[in-house]
């Protein structure tokens, strides 16, 4: 794993190392970099390997690194983005991790081996790209994981190819993941295996009664006739944050028209660079009404005092925080992501409305003076267990 700053992969991570049964298995755990508060919620019987200071200064900025003498990562990460660029002249993507895999290559050669920890019966490569544990790691057995939706991203695929092929299986975290995968990779249809991310909803609902409620509403406080709307996430083009602020004043403008005693304010718990999202408050006038909490090792407090919890995401594999707000008894709203479909019967354990803004607010105002709809969700949410530490199963499955 890169590191462990909150994030779905990170979150999903640390569920699956909960669920393992350690009377069977031995652990090694190796973080590039030790940092990010979920580092304190890995399970005492993992053996966290120690960090090696040229992998920690992969993802770290190029002049810290430079400083810290790992001039060799630096090396290759610069010419990884000067390949990167040719990359770009032949192409045009939209958005995606194709850097990640230049990046990958470069600093490989640079890196060195944990062939001293011996041969694991199985190596697991978390995240992309899945260059290191192919090289850097012996064992019988190498799996790696897909977390996101490759119908948004564009990768180089002729480049990645050979590297995914390498793995003996590739764990997706759902069917709609796969189904965008497989139409980057054909090829690789008879090595994918679905794998849910692995959440307890006891863990979940005991980590919502850490902090005290009134702790909570002095940051989102419950205000008469105001509907808390929150999202979680880092901030980052998937998540969609930036247009929050339209969406959430083209929200008011027709609460102050239809039933102007309600209005709504819409909470944001992330991290990451948030330039674009306040730029974007301060032209929508919203600076009281979208507010940006910022980064929270515990967000489940949070997401059991909102209202609503919202994912206007423009792409996901399969939220982890959605299934979280879900275990926790909220209703949902998510957009019409392409993969939306395979974690929110619409209507039923949650709602999907239209992606874009104008759509987005409609959809938003329609469903929150809907409370029949609303109660019905909550009921049914109530009545579900939307943990489903089993799929820990299909892992030992494919070790043994």
């Amino acid at each position: 794993m890169h590191y462990m700053e909150i994030g779905g992969a990170e979150i999903s991570l640390i569920g699956l190392l909960q669920a393992i049964d350690y009377t069977r298995y031995n652990v090694d755990l190796f973080i590039h970099s030790h940092q990010g508060e979920l580092m304190r919620f890995i399970p005492k019987e993992v053996n966290l390997l120690p960090e090696i200071k040229s992998y920690a200064y992969i993802e770290r900025p190029i002049v810290d690194a430079l400083c810290h003498g790992e001039w060799k990562i630096v090396y290759g990460r610069l010419k990884a983005k000067w390949q990167f660029r040719q990359y770009l002249k032949r192409k045009n993507p939209k958005e995606g991790s194709a850097v990640l895999q230049y990046v990958a290559r470069n600093v490989e050669p640079y890196l060195p081996d944990l062939y001293k920890y011996g041969e694991y019966d199985l190596a697991i490569s978390f995240l992309h790209p899945h260059n290191y544990v192919l090289s850097k790691v012996k064992a019988k057995k190498k799996i790696c994981w897909i977390h996101t939706d490759y119908s948004t991203i564009d990768v180089d695929a002729e480049l990645e190819l050979p590297v995914w092929s390498a793995y003996d299986q590739i764990i997706s975290i759902s069917e709609e993941a796969s189904k965008t995968f497989l139409k980057v990779f054909p090829t690789l249809e008879n090595r994918i295996t679905i794998m849910e991310n692995v959440l307890s909803s006891e863990f979940v609902r005991q980590r919502a009664e850490l902090i005290p409620q009134e702790v909570v509403e002095k940051e989102m406080p419950r205000e008469n006739r105001v509907v808390n709307l929150l999202s979680v996430g880092r901030f980052c083009e998937a998540k969609n944050y930036d247009n929050v602020p339209d969406i959430c004043k083209r929200i008011n403008t027709q609460f102050s028209t239809l039933n102007p005693q309600f209005k709504v304010k819409w909470f944001i718990i992330g991290f990451g660079d948030d330039t674009l999202i306040r730029k974007n408050i301060a032209l929508c006038g919203m600076e009281d009404i979208v507010v940006i909490l910022g980064k929270k090792t515990n967000p489940y407090p949070y997401i059991k005092a909102c209202d609503i919890y919202v994912q206007p995401s423009r792409y996901e594999g399969k939220s982890v925080t959605v299934r979280e707000a879900q275990m926790l008894g909220k209703p949902v709203v998510v957009t019409n992501y392409p993969t939306a479909k395979s974690q929110i019967n619409d209507g039923v354990d949650g709602v999907i409305i239209p992606l874009e803004n104008e759509g987005c607010a409609d959809s938003m105002v329609d469903f929150i003076m809907n409370n029949e709809l609303q109660k019905q969700i909550v009921n049914h949410l109530n009545t579900h267990d939307y943990g489903n530490e089993k799929e820990i199963d299909k892992l030992y499955k494919t070790i043994e």
